[in-house]
């Protein structure tokens, strides 16, 4: 059974997470030749403030 795990910075619409989840699991299928029943995909919303980049939070390389 593959189990993805993907990390996205929180603030996405819900539709388009998932269709993350539809796109990845179609492409583990035909690459794995696994059932889509088998895969799991998770999906973990990280807040901008719990994410850094170049030193600083993201919430702070916004401003």
């Amino acid at each position: 059974m593959p189990i993805i795990h993907v990390n996205l910075l929180e603030g996405r619409p819900k539709e388009k997470v998932a269709e993350v989840i539809e796109k990845i699991t179609k492409t583990v299928s035909e690459t794995l030749d696994a059932p889509v029943e088998s895969i799991r995909v998770l999906v973990t919303e990280i807040p901008q403030t719990h994410w850094g980049r170049a030193g600083k939070s993201v919430s702070e390389n916004n401003h």
